[in-house]
């Protein structure tokens, strides 16, 4: 009888320590609470200097009131530039899936140029903006050898000022619609090389663009010099 007791002890002992070796594996990844900033790292890239916590980090509760994005059938959970998943009975940090929309961008973001398009750039995520969606979707990296941090040749020499306290997204929609009118009156596509025209038109082209491009500003409530 004692054999069988201490057979059945053992297989208990072995299940036992099984699954503590399981638990304490699991508990090796250390959970935060929210407000916990001791593991955050700053973002130096293109001057942005923010910090953000790193992928990985794991939280027992999700910061106050994030916006909740369904993507392929999961959730994801944005707030202050960080992109969040669930993970066991906490919430993990991710990198923001390539595609997924967002109505508006994170509080601090850094404006780079792409080949002529502003990309908006925080956390390691890049974000262009979609006029047809009203709002933002996260797209690749881009090679950073076309990454410029100020503004191309088509705004180079325009300052650009909201009159009426525009928003970032409104102020968006208005450069891209007043860029693609001015395009369309004046044949000067200032992303292509000398302006897509004959390089003798470029200089008399692009004034005429700017001069588009100011005259539609200036009718949407922009003060343009």
């Amino acid at each position: 009888m004692k054999t069988g007791i201490t057979t059945i002890c053992a297989a208990l002992c072995a299940v036992f320590l099984t699954n503590a070796t399981a638990l304490h594996a699991d508990t090796r990844i250390v959970v935060h609470d929210v407000g916990e900033h001791d593991s955050f790292v700053i973002d130096h890239r293109y001057h942005h200097d923010r910090y953000y916590p790193p992928k990985g980090y794991v939280v027992r509760a999700l910061p106050p009131a994030p916006y909740t994005v369904r993507w392929h059938n999961a959730s994801y959970y944005f707030h202050d530039g960080a992109w969040y998943r669930p993970y066991h009975s906490h919430f993990v940090v991710v990198a923001a899936p390539v595609g997924l929309f967002v109505p508006v961008l994170p509080p601090f973001y850094t404006r780079v140029w792409v080949r002529g398009a502003p990309y908006y750039y925080a956390n390691e995520t890049y974000y262009t903006w979609r006029p047809e969606r009203n709002g933002y979707v996260v797209v690749e990296p881009p090679a950073e050898d076309t990454v410029a941090t100020t503004a191309p040749d088509s705004e180079g020499d325009m300052y650009i000022y909201p009159k009426d306290g525009q928003s970032p997204q409104q102020e968006a929609t208005d450069r891209y619609e007043c860029n693609r009118w001015a395009e369309g009156q004046t044949g000067f596509d200032p992303t292509r090389p000398a302006g897509g025209v004959a390089p003798d038109q470029t200089s008399a082209k692009r004034d005429e663009y700017h001069r588009a491009m100011g005259a539609c500003l200036d009718g949407r409530g922009y003060s343009v010099s």
